[in-house]
């Protein structure tokens, strides 16, 4: 029987379908509804109170806004919309006693994070990604400064072919090629401009394994 993982805040599933790879049975849930989820169960419901009883382990994706780029550059922006849900949820998680991640973009107040970048992959993609957890992780790291400029930039265009990599959550680019670009194959734009490569939390997701796998041994 495989561990279970719950991904909270799930969104279309780029994490979820990392944590299978690496061996997880995934249960998302998230506040809006989501058609396109690709783990092995979706609830519709509140993420900040969702029962979390019954799993081996814990990933969360907070929203994110508060500290995005587009945020930070727009300094004069309000900030009554936006809530830091990172604190509550690190306090819920951490309560379980059990293994848990939490993924934000940079410049959100994580503890002792990683950050993985697509490029450590292999992946024609930057998304530069946060994660927190009481398991070990490494990061392999950044590759993009080794690659020549092969990309437009969309709409943010400057001129031709000066991106090193795929910018994703741009219209004018060809849903096929942000897709192949962050190793998912069933998410709208939209819902790729939200998300993250699979192969992050498959990474994630075997550090995570082996943690459980130790504490099922010790229980044993």
């Amino acid at each position: 029987m495989k561990p279970r993982l719950l991904d909270l805040f799930c969104g279309a599933g780029g994490c979820a379908k990392g944590y299978q790879r690496a061996g997880f049975y995934v249960v998302g849930v998230d506040i809006n509804e989501q058609p396109n989820y690709c783990g092995d169960e979706f609830i519709q419901a509140d993420a900040l109170t969702f029962p979390l009883a019954g799993f081996d382990g814990y990933h969360a994706s907070p929203k994110c806004q508060m500290f995005s780029a587009y945020r930070r550059a727009m300094p004069d922006r309000g900030d009554e919309q936006y809530v830091n849900q990172i604190p509550e949820v690190r306090e819920r998680l951490k309560a379980t006693g059990l293994p848990y991640v939490i993924e934000n973009v940079p410049g959100a107040p994580l503890n002792g994070s990683v950050m993985l970048c697509g490029t450590g992959f292999g992946l024609d993609v930057q998304r530069h990604r946060l994660f927190e957890s009481n398991v070990p992780i490494m990061s392999p790291g950044c590759a993009h400064g080794r690659n020549a400029a092969r990309f437009d930039r969309g709409s943010r265009h400057i001129r031709p072919n000066d991106r090193r990599t795929v910018a994703v959550g741009e219209w004018r680019i060809p849903l096929d090629v942000q897709q192949k670009a962050m190793g998912i194959d069933w998410m709208t734009v939209p819902e790729l401009s939200q998300a993250i490569p699979p192969a992050y939390t498959e990474h994630v997701g075997h550090y995570l394994m082996l943690e459980v796998k130790r504490r099922q041994q010790v229980a044993a």
